[in-house]
């Protein structure tokens, strides 16, 4: 069985005041999911303000471990454990908090009450266990790790594994995994290690978007080494995980088919969640490897995803769309559908040169040349979710440019009708 947790409050649509628990589903495919009741609620001093975000680990001998923030009675930001209490329960439906908790108290060190998102937890060679937590040390956002030989006991690494610039001084919702050779499109299990092991290290900005960067990982230092220094301390700088509006993203090893999968949280920005009582949906699981360049990653929904198709609308163009132009795609009445299209441009000479400033902003480009402004080479796509009298659509556009010798696709959404 496949597990999800997720941030949920049984009460309402919003973050909620005190209410926040941990709702769990399971699934046998990562297609079709089944709630089996909250996992966490906030019933103890240390976790008496709602129980946050955090991450499962699987302890030898095949008990699960959860690590989740608490905010405690004090409304103080804390790190916890707790177990399932039958691992023979393949729902595995109740979980137990040890009276030991927190495992992590507040640093002294930590400003702005900001120390949460513990990572899954890894071992490293010395066959003691280790865990990312993002936290605000001194007014800098940065990646603490703590160490422990039983789960229990945790004691913090001196030297922070990241330290952003001054500019961010929260973080959020971190990831540190192991990644196959570049090429290749299996996965590795979250403690793999060794010298030929890059490792992507992954941090959320402060409720805006995930970020990542390839590098190398020492798990005897716990120091990471990024493959593209030049990018920075400032994570903003780094790889976009994701274009669009997703956020707080988190990645598994799935040991049935050895693949890294990645989820990413959807948040609303229509301001209708209260209404409709719910907010927020998880994105389809894509599976992701490293490119050939080592630097940069590959995602692809999973495969299962096959299983949810019932109905194909096959259409053999033999038309020329001239500028302005449109054609209706008729047969597809549904809200959900996955698109193949094939456009053949003839001529390529149009199109205009890419500025490189351009590629540290591809949100920003997207806007500035939307789907309703002509260029040299585009745009062109398609009109999705349209009115009958297309005064309401969301463009999904393509616009080619000339760079070194070469072209580039700009690939868009234009939300603005």
């Amino acid at each position: 069985m496949y597990h999800f947790f997720y941030q949920y409050n049984p009460k309402g649509a919003t973050w909620g005041d005190g209410t926040l628990s941990w709702g769990h589903s399971v699934s046998g495919d990562l297609v079709n999911w089944a709630d089996v009741g909250n996992a966490l609620d906030p019933t103890s001093p240390f976790d008496a303000n709602g129980c946050w975000s955090g991450s499962a680990t699987v302890l030898p001998g095949g008990r699960p471990a959860i690590l989740y923030t608490g905010i405690d009675a004090n409304r103080v930001q804390v790190q916890n454990v707790a177990f399932a209490k039958n691992p023979a329960d393949p729902l595995l439906r109740e979980w137990e908090k040890p009276d030991c908790n927190p495992v992590m108290p507040m640093p002294a060190d930590v400003t702005g009450n900001n120390f949460r998102d513990p990572t899954e937890a890894w071992r490293g060679r010395d066959g003691l266990w280790r865990v990312g937590v993002v936290a605000e040390v001194g007014g800098v956002g940065s990646l603490l790790v703590y160490r422990s030989a039983d789960f229990l006991r945790w004691e913090r690494n001196a030297a922070p594994l990241h330290a952003s610039s001054r500019d961010v001084p929260v973080l959020e919702c971190p990831d540190l995994f192991p990644m196959a050779p570049p090429g290749a499109a299996e996965g590795l299990e979250v403690s793999a290690s060794g010298a030929g092991v890059l490792h992507v290290l992954k941090l959320t900005d402060f409720a805006k978007e995930d970020h990542y960067m390839v590098g190398r990982y020492d798990d005897e230092a716990d120091t990471f080494v990024p493959a593209e220094p030049e990018r920075g301390d400032d994570p903003g700088n780094w790889r976009r995980l994701d274009h669009g509006h997703v956020y707080a993203s988190k990645s598994f090893y799935d040991a049935r088919n050895k693949r890294r999968v990645l989820w990413a949280w959807v948040d609303e920005n229509d301001g209708g969640g209260v209404a409709r009582g719910w907010a927020g949906i998880q994105a389809f699981p894509r599976a992701i490897w490293l490119d050939a360049d080592g630097k940069r990653l590959v995602q692809w929904p999973i495969e299962e995803i096959e299983t949810l198709r019932r109905k194909r609308v096959g259409l053999q163009w033999a038309t020329e769309v001239e500028a302005g132009g449109r054609k209706e795609i008729a047969g597809i009445v549904s809200s959900q559908a996955d698109v193949e299209a094939i456009f053949e441009i003839p001529n390529l000479e149009e199109a205009e040169t890419l500025d490189p400033k351009w590629l540290q902003d591809p949100k920003g480009l997207s806007a500035e040349m939307g789907a309703s402004g002509r260029g040299g080479v585009g745009p062109f796509g398609l009109l999705a979710l349209a009115s009958g009298d297309l005064e309401e659509h969301t463009a999904v556009f393509f616009r080619v440019f000339k760079h070194d010798g070469k072209y580039k696709v700009l690939m868009c959404t234009d939300l603005t009708r």
